[in-house]
């Protein structure tokens, strides 16, 4: 099979196709065909050498989400048939032809999205479930408040906090993806290039945030948090080590959590899968839900994608097309 090889830590251009052999399924694991990758940060971190495969993980393939053709399965399979049209969150290996993964990390392709719409689906559907409605406990009737509202992440954020109840609120770079986010259901953008966000909300309230910035922000969120609110951490762009008031932690009563997805062991995954299979799989069957794709390339342009995603100009998420 081709794969997409990173040949050493570096930029884009360390990026190559390279011949690969054919994964092989055991046990309850079923052999994807892949007909689209998507891309995610945590592949450009891969690529830079800062962000290493889990054990029995291919250490050099990145890609973390896939859609396609399942043509084989292990003895072990219950679940799924070969020529089952799938999507997959796994724990690396997707920029390839074939993925092998564990049956349950598989989920129906919904029949109004094709291969490429489908492979936008499961990390950031997965993220956004286990941090903003499982950790975060996010709630009808809500106000919410993602950083970032353009990204892969941000676009799935807006429109399933706004299809289970919430208002929801946003930052962004630009005038225009801000009102790209108003369209998909953000109740007010805020241009962090121009405008404070912590004095834009201060009399709002905010009861949940998601935030993949870090740095000074922390601060910032704990201002506009109401009593009880949570503050959920998915990445920390802008540091590691910020300054905290802990005065105001206590008085709120807030609840500072996060979470990475991709060391988690199977029995959560599998859990996670059934969650979002059971109540966001019928938001997505009646057309509320859009996959906001920027741009699709083909996987010899793979380090062109990278380039791209580097420049953090995209709007929704960046796709290699394997057919």
């Amino acid at each position: 099979m081709k794969a997409i090889v990173i040949t050493a830590p570096g930029g884009p251009e360390v990026l190559q196709v390279q011949d690969r052999p054919d994964p092989q399924p055991t046990g309850d694991e079923v052999l994807i065909e892949v007909k689209a990758s998507g891309l995610n940060r945590a592949d450009i971190i891969q690529r830079q050498g800062n962000y290493a495969a889990p054990p029995g993980v291919p250490a050099d393939i990145p890609g973390l989400e896939v859609s396609g053709i399942v043509k084989a399965g292990g003895p072990g399979v219950t679940q799924w048939k070969r020529g089952d049209r799938v999507c997959a969150l796994i724990a690396g290996g997707g920029y390839a032809q074939y993925v092998t993964t564990r049956e349950s990390q598989c989920l129906p392709i919904p029949s109004n999205f094709d291969f490429i719409q489908a492979a936008a689906l499961p990390e950031a559907l997965s993220t956004v479930w286990s941090n903003v409605f499982q950790r975060g406990a996010l709630k009808a009737g809500e106000n919410f408040l993602v950083h970032g509202g353009n990204s892969g992440i941000g676009t799935a954020a807006i429109q399933l906090a706004k299809g289970f109840g919430a208002t929801v609120y946003t930052t962004v770079g630009s005038e225009e993806k801000g009102r790209l986010c108003l369209d998909l259901g953000a109740q007010r953008f805020i241009n962090y290039k121009t405008q404070d966000f912590a004095e834009e909300l201060k009399d709002v309230g905010i009861d949940v945030i998601l935030d993949m910035v870090g740095g000074e922000y922390l601060q910032k969120n704990i201002r506009i948090l109401r009593a009880d609110g949570r503050l959920v951490y998915i990445n920390s762009v802008a540091g590691n080590n910020p300054g905290i008031n802990l005065h105001q932690v206590m008085v709120k009563r807030l609840t500072i959590t996060g979470s990475t997805l991709r060391g988690r062991d199977y029995a959560w995954r599998k859990a996670l899968s059934a969650e979002i299979h059971a109540k966001v799989w019928p938001l997505l069957a009646s057309g509320a839900y859009k996959a906001l794709i920027y741009q699709t390339l083909p996987y010899t342009a793979a380090a062109e994608a990278h380039r791209l995603m580097d420049t953090g100009q995209h709007t929704g998420k960046i796709m290699l097309s394997w057919e």
